[in-house]
């Protein structure tokens, strides 16, 4: 009897013993699961971390609306935006400001950005987006030339690509919409307000944005056009590279030279700037009935109180302000609507220092 009894008694301590130990492995398999799970979270945290890295390092800077990096959420509508350097003009400042505005999170974007003044490290930077799988590549090319190929690129890969700001030199199936400026009818306007000055004679220093830009191109063409059929003298012609910096080398070197010139043709405001600083510097009149006309392109608010104060001649204006008319355009591809008007045009003027008033300063200036 005692014998079966502590028999009974080593069975169910042996089958604590089992249950125990069995219960103590399966809380060590259940800590070694959690740590796999846990080490391929930190693996997929960092993998995610240096594709990030990655998007950053390649082909210029790139960086979401709100600063912080790319990070596509559900719902977004991604978006890649080429844009030149902010910082090349108060045109390309407020052009930068407007997208970011827009492009929001909050607005139902998921947007990145790539800056270059160099159209093939803005091509790198376009196919790394079609690569990231963008619903849409807005481009403000560097260059016109070029742009077929990753055009088509994105085409075969289902990305949409909307031009802003300038023009490129593509078939038109290429791209889903432009809205731009119309860089020859802004040179045009500036070139026919200078042939009504009637001066006695034209010798202009033509300082000059980035060759190939559809601005230089623009600009530049209407002045050679309307100089070759009216007889004027091209003093010198150079590009500053939109630089104020380039453009007062270039006027200190004219002067330094004894060559007349009576004329300053800057492609944009910048540039007119260092012009103007050269002049100053020489202590050569210029603005409204002084030594020699001044004029600039793109209407900076700072630039149009030159006018104001009749320092300078004239500015024309190029409208940097697009977001919302390519926001417009995404909604209608979005909904499956018919884009009317493939190619938007900004409504610009040009301003002379004799006319413009205080609210045409607070209201165009940028």
């Amino acid at each position: 009897m005692r014998t079966n009894r502590w028999n009974a008694i080593v069975k169910s301590r042996k089958r604590e013993a089992f249950q125990k130990q069995n219960k103590v492995t399966d809380v060590k398999i259940i800590r070694k699961i959690r740590r796999k799970i846990m080490k391929k979270k930190i693996i997929s945290v960092l993998l995610a971390s240096m594709m990030v890295i990655g998007l950053v390092g390649c082909g210029g800077s790139k960086e979401t609306a709100d600063g912080a990096k790319s990070d596509s959420g559900d719902g977004l509508i991604k978006v890649g935006i080429i844009n030149n350097d902010p910082n090349e003009s108060g045109y390309r400042t407020a052009n930068d400001k407007d997208l970011k505005a827009t492009f929001t999170k909050e607005n139902g974007y998921d947007a990145s950005f790539a800056y270059s003044l160099k159209n093939d490290e803005q091509i790198t930077s376009a196919q790394k987006f079609i690569q990231d799988g963008v619903d849409y590549l807005l481009l403000s090319a560097a260059d016109t030339a070029g742009w077929d190929s990753v055009l088509k690129d994105a085409q075969d890969a289902g990305t949409q690509v909307i031009l802003f700001d300038r023009t490129i030199d593509a078939d038109e199936s290429l791209y889903a919409a432009s809205i731009v400026s119309d860089m020859e009818k802004e040179g045009e306007t500036a070139a026919n307000w200078l042939k009504d000055q009637k001066l006695p004679e034209y010798n202009i220093i033509h300082i000059q944005g980035v060759m190939g830009s559809a601005a230089q191109k623009g600009r530049s063409g209407a002045l050679a056009d309307t100089a070759k059929s009216e007889g004027w003298n091209i003093v010198t012609e150079q590009t500053a590279e939109w630089n104020a910096e380039k453009a007062q080398q270039i006027v200190q070197s004219v002067i330094d030279s004894g060559q007349a010139f009576n004329v300053i043709y800057a492609e944009n405001d910048d540039m007119a700037k260092g012009a103007v600083a050269a002049l100053d510097k020489a202590n050569i009149s210029h603005g409204v009935g002084k030594d020699v006309i001044v004029m600039g392109f793109d209407c900076n608010k700072w630039a149009l109180e030159e006018l104001l104060n009749q320092n300078w001649n004239y500015d024309g204006q190029c409208n940097p302000y697009q977001a919302s008319y390519i926001e417009d355009v995404i909604k209608k591809l979005e909904s499956g609507e018919k884009i009317d008007e493939k190619t938007i045009i900004m409504d610009e003027k040009g301003f002379d220092a004799t006319t413009i008033t205080q609210d045409d300063v607070d209201q165009f200036g940028i």
